[in-house]
């Protein structure tokens, strides 16, 4: 068994099948083998003239019988140039297809005869040839060859082999090869210069007189079909030979999250009121989702940011509460929102800090006026000083906190009778059980007894919202739960505005770092806390 294999170093090959036009597109695959012994004979002619004709002859001989073929995977590729061509003037050009093979630059065309044993100096002669070939097909064709061992020639697995009778089981796709023909490859009658008066000086005498040399020149003027000494062999090769080979999958790296937080001022004609916290949450959080989709949009898809959504992919809602919270805060005392802090503790990809970057105004129809955002900071959450993020021991409400579930009445689980009498004890209640499980979340050891928790009553179920962290006062201003917008809009059946609500004061037994944001809604701003201190 006999096999030479051969690398194109450019992951390109270039050849027109015979008898097709090269602006039709068509590559030739796999490489014929009348085009390859015509290749080794030129590189005898160029490269090693000392070599005898006998010799490379005979060796040709033995490889004129059509080869099985090792595919590797591959696909078609064009380039297209004007070359000039004079036919209409100096300055008249043509369009020209350049059609190529596109193959990996490790990958290697095997070509293998079974049943062709060579001598020890047919192997060196076959060697030294392959080893100067520079090119198969075109001159842009670069080529590597190479003599494959016995023991490796019959460990290669073919895809490509010529049909032997019918091919009506074949599997895969046929195409004719051109391959030389064993009987007449070799001959001279159609080259070898006619005698006396009938001799045509125009007629080329080639060295050597074999009609595979026939120059392609005569075989256009003598009007040939095909060339002389050659034969169409059927070829099955594999349907998929054109199909890119899958890369393969490689582990996407973790994004880079060192943002955690993006804090903006806003500016207006009219700020909105503070009691619009959760409509201007949910608009920025649309705008930022719309940013993102447009940032990261494919084949006419938007993509979907899971941070600022807070949804998997099924659109499932996220657990864990490290997705964006959308913090809209009053920080001067006049009860208009100024502020707008996106925070998320599992942090922000590269394609949302773009989005967050590129939020700079949000259209809020004909009544409202436009609001300004300016981009202020972008960090993680210990970097910046910002209210909401500050560390205390107390924590004052500065949004009302909605309890996340009704009282029970019934059930194994239903709540004391005290709870059920009592709405502002249940919500009470409710708020305990949230900062446990914020505790949990936090990785504090605190459980509802180490924690006090105090309403703010005074008038009954008033707060004050003070982000220069003084003592609510009980006989200052301030704003009832039930004047907060607490129905979400873009949030079908949402049922915030029905649930019990009250305002609180925290104490914890060691600083805690904000954001404290608990409750229903509490990623839109609602159930937000503040730190506490007392007014001086």
């Amino acid at each position: 068994m006999t096999a030479i294999a051969l690398k194109f170093p450019a992951g390109r090959f270039h050849s027109t099948p015979w008898g097709r036009h090269v602006n039709e597109g068509a590559p030739e695959w796999p490489p014929s083998p009348w085009r390859l012994l015509r290749s080794l004979v030129a590189v005898w002619k160029i490269k090693a003239p000392e070599i005898g004709e006998s010799q490379v002859r005979e060796l040709l001989q033995r490889l004129s019988a059509p080869p099985r073929f090792f595919l590797p995977r591959a696909t078609v590729g064009h380039t297209r140039h004007y070359m000039r061509w004079f036919k209409k003037g100096p300055e008249d050009q043509t369009l020209v297809f350049d059609t190529f093979v596109c193959v990996g630059r490790d990958g290697e065309v095997i070509a293998v005869w079974p049943g062709v044993e060579l001598s020890p100096e047919q192997r060196r002669l076959l060697e030294n040839l392959l080893d100067k070939l520079a090119y198969v097909g075109r001159a842009e064709s670069w080529c590597i060859g190479r003599l494959l061992s016995p023991e490796d020639a019959a460990a290669v697995d073919v895809n490509c082999f010529p049909v032997n009778g019918s091919a009506a089981g074949a599997k895969g796709e046929l195409v004719q090869v051109l391959c030389a023909d064993p009987e007449t490859a070799f001959s001279d009658e159609h080259v070898k210069p006619l005698g006396g008066k009938k001799r045509r000086s125009s007629r080329p005498v080639y060295d050597p007189a074999w009609n595979l040399c026939i120059e392609t020149a005569q075989l256009h003027a003598e009007k040939w079909s095909d060339p002389p000494g050659s034969r169409w062999v059927m070829y099955v090769r594999p349907a998929d030979c054109f199909h890119p080979e899958p890369s393969k999958p490689r582990r996407k790296p973790a994004p880079q999250r060192h943002i955690q937080v993006a804090r903006y001022v806003l500016d207006s004609q009219v700020l909105p009121l503070v009691t619009e916290t959760l409509t201007i949450a949910e608009e920025v959080r649309s705008e930022l989702l719309r940013r993102y989709g447009r940032e990261t949009r494919w084949n006419g898809v938007n993509g979907r940011s899971e941070t600022f959504s807070g949804k998997d992919a099924k659109g499932n809602p996220l657990t864990g509460h490290g997705h964006a919270y959308y913090l809209a805060t009053d920080e001067d005392g006049d009860g208009r929102i100024d502020h707008v802090t996106v925070v998320a503790e599992n942090g922000f990809t590269r394609e949302e800090v773009r989005a967050l970057d590129r939020l700079h105004k949000l259209r809020r129809g004909e009544e409202n006026p436009e609001l300004l955002f300016l981009l202020v900071g972008l960090g993680r959450i210990e970097e910046l000083r910002v209210p909401v993020l500050e560390k205390s021991k107390r924590w004052v409400s500065a949004t009302p906190f909605l309890a996340t579930r009704h009282p029970k009445k019934n059930g194994r689980k239903r709540d004391p009778v005290e709870l059920l009498q009592d709405r502002q004890a249940f919500v009470e209640q409710v708020l305990r059980e949230e900062l446990e499980r914020f505790c949990e979340r936090r990785g504090l050891p605190w459980k509802q007894p180490d924690f006090r928790i105090s309403r703010i009553e005074d008038p009954p179920g008033a707060f004050r919202i003070d982000p220069r962290r003084w003592e609510p006062q009980a006989t200052g201003p301030g704003l009832r739960p039930l004047q907060f917008k607490r129905f979400r809009s873009r949030k079908r059946d949402d049922d915030g505005g029905r649930r019990p609500s009250g305002s609180f004061l925290i104490e914890f037994p060691e600083p805690v770092r904000g954001p404290i944001c608990l409750g229903h809604s509490a990623h839109f701003g609602l159930g937000l806390f503040l730190p506490a201190v007392k007014q001086s």
